[in-house]
């Protein structure tokens, strides 16, 4: 067993301020070692998305106490029976929905989510069933199959992709989550062409990746919306070509061929309906409540062929998309590093999701040399 240390949920639905309630508790554990197909991690960096919030503020229920991250990046220091085709040392990108590779979603090209991957990350256990944490002889649960908020991880293999030494760990850690949601939906689903424009509605850590993956098209129109002004300027150092709060978009009469929705509020799914142009595509990637609902009219979906698409984790095959991410890293077409807000400590987590729930942070980064 390794001791470890780690950022665990203790109850969800706490009252805010979380700097206050505390609900994640940072404590010593113990990690078994990897099983067959696992591996473990020294965790380099990660960073603090709103999928972690939302299990903290329970929009996402998940079994307590559980030890959160789902976004980070590391070294290798142990390989379990079965792994030949990665190796101790070497980096690799944590990604939060493992693929089995062999059940009928897996085969669909990203479309749909693996099937086993997600019934494990709902039971709180790595891909196979196996959990590796413990605390004071108590189970503890994992998060999404990488349980990131920790100097170190146990994972499935297939919940980790090999990236090469040349890419820092900061920029690897974003590749597993917010570059293959917001950056995925643009490469995958909204497949701009030379002349089209590209709306993203939510400036988040997510949003923003949308925004400079299709600023990484040539000649593609990129607009970025939301409420808060500092997020707009933000979208306009990156390159975009406008930028509007909802309501200016609206009233100024913006359409978009492509338009990404990354804010997962039901008022940002309708704004992104209305700013899609005729035979446009509107698609969805973030994660609103449960209970969230939208008015829209159908109409403007079967008149003007419009369409309304689900993308979840940006229908990312991350073994097929992170090297196509590191190769626009490499050319200076994708600024990765832009996306970090501030960096933390593993101390400060509670205070990093009062900033996420206020809208104020786009990524919050957890350096591992400094917690």
């Amino acid at each position: 067993m390794l001791q470890i240390r780690g950022a665990v949920l203790e109850r969800i639905g706490s009252d805010r301020p979380y700097a206050q309630s505390r609900p994640i508790a940072v404590a010593d554990l113990t990690l078994d070692p990897p099983g067959a197909d696992e591996l473990l991690v020294r965790i380099e960096a990660a960073g603090v998305c709103h999928s972690d919030l939302s299990v903290v503020d329970g929009n996402r229920v998940r079994p307590t106490p559980m030890l959160l991250g789902h976004e980070a990046a590391g070294i290798i220091e142990q390989v379990g029976d079965g792994v030949n085709d990665v190796a101790v040392r070497q980096r690799v990108v944590m990604t939060f929905l493992p693929r089995c590779g062999h059940c009928a979603a897996c085969v669909t090209d990203g479309l749909t989510p693996c099937q086993p991957g997600s019934a494990a990350n709902n039971a709180g256990t790595l891909l196979g069933g196996g959990m590796r944490l413990m605390r004071a002889g108590d189970k503890v649960f994992h998060h999404l199959g990488v349980s990131g908020f920790a100097t170190h991880a146990v994972v499935n293999r297939a919940s980790v992709v090999p990236v090469p030494d040349d890419v820092p760990a900061p920029v690897a850690a974003l590749l597993g989550c917010a570059m293959l949601t917001g950056g995925g939906a643009v490469l995958n689903v909204g497949k701009p062409r030379p002349g089209q424009t590209v709306a993203v509605v939510g400036l988040g850590g997510v949003g923003m990746a949308a925004v400079m993956t299709a600023l990484s098209y040539p000649a593609v129109t990129v607009i970025g919306v939301d409420q808060l002004p500092e997020k707009l300027t933000g979208a306009t150092t990156l390159g975009a070509h406008g930028v509007y709060t909802p309501e200016q978009a609206t009233d100024a009469g913006v359409k978009a061929d492509v338009v990404v929705e990354a804010a997962g509020h039901p008022a940002a799914l309708q704004t992104a309906v209305a700013l899609t142009g005729a035979g446009g595509r509107t698609i969805t990637v973030g994660l609103p409540a449960p209970d969230a609902r939208i008015s829209l009219s159908p109409l403007g979906f079967v008149a003007e062929g419009r369409s309304l698409i689900g993308s979840y984790l940006g229908s990312a095959v991350p073994d097929r998309d992170i090297p196509q991410f590191v190769e626009l890293w490499r050319s200076g077409r994708l600024p990765v590093e832009s996306l970090v807000s501030s960096r933390i400590t593993l101390d400060d987590i509670n205070s990093a999701m009062d900033n996420l729930a206020d809208g104020i942070a786009v990524r919050q980064l957890i350096s591992f040399d400094t917690a």
